[in-house]
């Protein structure tokens, strides 16, 4: 009938589609007429994905914390998607790379945005109480937001600037490890003993850790760019994409996670310190990190006051 549309152009794509991949057209268009359609609930997986907070006490702004970290996940598992695709990305130029940076640095400025629905979503003695069950897990364990720091810059910018003069890249993996920057966040200072905080994000991370840094010891975001061509390198645009990225992360996003920390932990309830035992200032605090991913953008001067002037 004349009025009937039309599909051969379709089913010749799909014909190409599978002969590519070796199947059968047949085969595949059969199946049509048994699948179901689908629906959002089953897209999005929302019954698996509301069924996975579960509160440790009976006090209700738990739910808010555990919700909140949870959304946190998913944005890092996100950033990370974007900082495969410029690792992977054979041939990359400044508008491909400054594309990916932006839309990391807008989840990096949603999660900034984001800490004041906890620092204000949350009771300070609700948090002062369900917190003590948390021991000694923490924030701090959250593997993702490493696999992010070691996806962005060249490792020498993760280790502690303490101990940067005598690593290079023919330091073995396992060395550079334990001198990265956020281990003294986990050490006893004077004996060098590991918190059990660290002890166990070790024990089921560091083997994960150690490939994940040897992959991505020739494809972060800094070295990638390094690898540019020189009229690349000096685009104003991607330039101030890269910094407003780093400041993002190792600024304004610490900072706000510090003044959240601040609000609970200096309320005047409980001991005063992190549930995993840390050294919570000097381990949040930029000025006393003191991590860039990418210092070849930033002046001498800015270099020295990072993190002084907020």
């Amino acid at each position: 009938m004349a009025d009937q549309p039309d599909y051969s152009h379709i089913i010749k794509s799909l014909q190409h589609k599978f002969d590519e991949i070796d199947q059968d057209t047949d085969d595949h268009l059969l199946g049509l007429l048994y699948s179901k359609p689908i629906t959002y609930w089953d897209y999005i997986q929302t019954d698996a994905l509301l069924s996975l907070q579960k509160q440790r006490t009976v006090l209700p702004d738990e739910m808010v914390f555990i919700a909140y970290h949870q959304i946190n996940e998913l944005i890092f598992k996100m950033i990370l998607w974007e900082i495969s695709q410029v690792a992977e990305k054979e041939s990359i130029n400044a508008e491909f790379f400054e594309g990916k940076i932006m839309r990391i640095s807008r989840y990096f400025n949603m999660l900034t945005t984001s800490f004041n629905i906890m620092r204000e979503g949350m009771e300070v003695e609700q948090y002062m109480k369900f917190r003590y069950t948390l021991t000694p897990a923490s924030g701090f364990q959250s593997a993702q937001y490493r696999f992010i720091e070691f996806a962005s810059t060249e490792l020498i910018n993760l280790i502690d600037y303490r101990f940067r003069k005598d690593i290079d890249r023919k330091t073995p993996y396992t060395h550079a490890f334990e001198h990265l920057y956020w281990q003294a966040a986990g050490k006893d200072h004077k004996t060098g003993k590991k918190s059990i905080l660290l002890l166990n994000f070790e024990d089921r991370y560091k083997d994960e850790f150690l490939r994940f840094m040897e992959a991505y010891n020739t494809k972060n975001l800094w070295t990638r760019f390094k690898e540019l061509p020189k009229k690349d390198r000096e685009d104003k645009d991607l330039v101030k994409a890269m910094r407003h990225y780093d400041y993002t992360v190792n600024v304004t996003w610490v900072m706000a996670h510090y003044n959240a920390a601040k609000h609970y932990i200096e309320s005047g309830i409980g001991d005063g310190e992190a549930t995993g035992g840390s050294d919570w200032k000097k381990y949040m605090h930029p000025k006393y990190q003191r991590r860039i991913f990418f210092p070849d953008l930033w002046s001498e001067d800015e270099l020295k006051n990072w993190g002084n002037n907020i």
